[in-house]
């Protein structure tokens, strides 16, 4: 499974790679209420083959149209250069594409030829975030010509009149700890949101009669698979074993690392018994304060799904908080 921006340039670069020359559009600027934020993208070869999304498929419909109609090359001849489109600026626009009331789109359009160096450029951006890597693309306005580098800052994208610089995230990764209910439906949820899924639990059986379709399990010893794979800041560690073997082995290891969150189940009375243990192992109070403990937003839940709902609304809001970018960027 890749998250949509992975998804996208691994078909770009497939597409090259197979001689098919791409158009790639990207979201610069949104104005009132917009489905997709700043840095999405849709890519479609010429023969209508498409992934990704810039609207809710009003303005996908628009693009195909004028791929197939010839506009979007006769635009591109007289440019010879990338250019922008601005969808809904009058009433009649929206209400044809039917974006939001008061709804704009600024997007730019890249006609991405199969050459070499457009080759090379699209496989090293989706090498390096197969790899878990930062990377950014850079587009020079003027020449159409692709450059990557290594990822920035948290801005998805920054524009000025000479070149736009995109940043690219690799794939977030959850690590749950606990084979279990409330585990199940974590795992359903991350998957939604676009995040590759960990499940580990080395108790004898415990894996037996647990299963999510997509996401791995292993019953390997939890401070190893925190060091090996879950150690920078795209990475969030999920105790839910209710057992200390499992979520302290895991902890001890997690609080130490640049991970973006790490949160452990349990009553208020579990996590404060928890932060006593946790200095015995090694931790200081600065790491054992990064802990989220009782996990999950406080919302009343009750079964296994709704702690799930307020686990995972936890999670994004500590994904998207300042802090944690400031943490990605380091």
């Amino acid at each position: 499974m890749l998250s949509s921006q992975q998804n996208i340039i691994s078909r770009v670069a497939a597409w090259l790679g197979g001689d098919k020359p791409v158009w790639l559009a990207t979201i610069l600027k949104t104005w009132g209420s917009s489905p997709r934020p700043v840095g999405s993208m849709l890519a479609c070869t010429l023969d209508g083959e498409l992934v990704g999304s810039i609207s809710g498929g009003c303005v996908e419909e628009d693009f195909l149209e004028q791929l197939q109609n010839g506009s979007l090359k006769a635009q591109y001849d007289v440019e010879g250069k990338p250019f922008r489109i601005v969808y809904g600026v009058s009433a009649e626009e929206q209400a044809r594409l039917k974006l939001p009331c008061g709804g704009q789109l600024h997007v730019l359009l890249e006609y991405l030829d199969a050459n070499r160096g457009n080759r090379e450029v699209f496989s090293r951006l989706a090498a390096d975030l197969d790899a878990h890597q930062k990377v950014g693309r850079v587009v020079d306005l003027q020449s159409g010509e692709v450059s990557a580098r290594p990822g920035s800052d948290g801005v998805a994208l920054r524009m000025d009149e000479k070149r736009m610089a995109h940043n690219l995230s690799p794939m977030y990764r959850l690590l749950l700890l606990g084979a279990g209910d409330v585990a199940r439906y974590v795992a359903e949820m991350a998957l939604a949101l676009e995040y590759d899924v960990t499940l580990c639990d080395p108790r004898p059986r415990y894996l037996d009669n647990w299963h999510v379709e997509g996401v791995e399990t292993t019953s390997r010893l939890p401070d190893d698979v925190v060091r090996e794979k879950f150690s920078n800041s795209y990475s969030g560690i999920i105790a839910l074993a209710h057992d200390p073997r499992v979520d302290d082995m895991a902890l001890m290891e997690a609080l130490k690392t640049n991970a973006f969150y790490v949160g452990a189940m349990g009553s208020d009375r579990t996590s404060a018994a928890r932060r006593e243990r946790l200095p015995e192992l090694g931790l200081s109070e600065e790491e054992i304060s990064r802990l989220h403990a009782p996990i999950g937003f406080r919302i009343h839940s009750k079964t296994p799904a709704e702690i799930a709902i307020s686990i995972m609304a936890e999670v994004t809001a500590v994904r998207h908080s300042p802090k944690s970018a400031s943490r990605a960027d380091g």
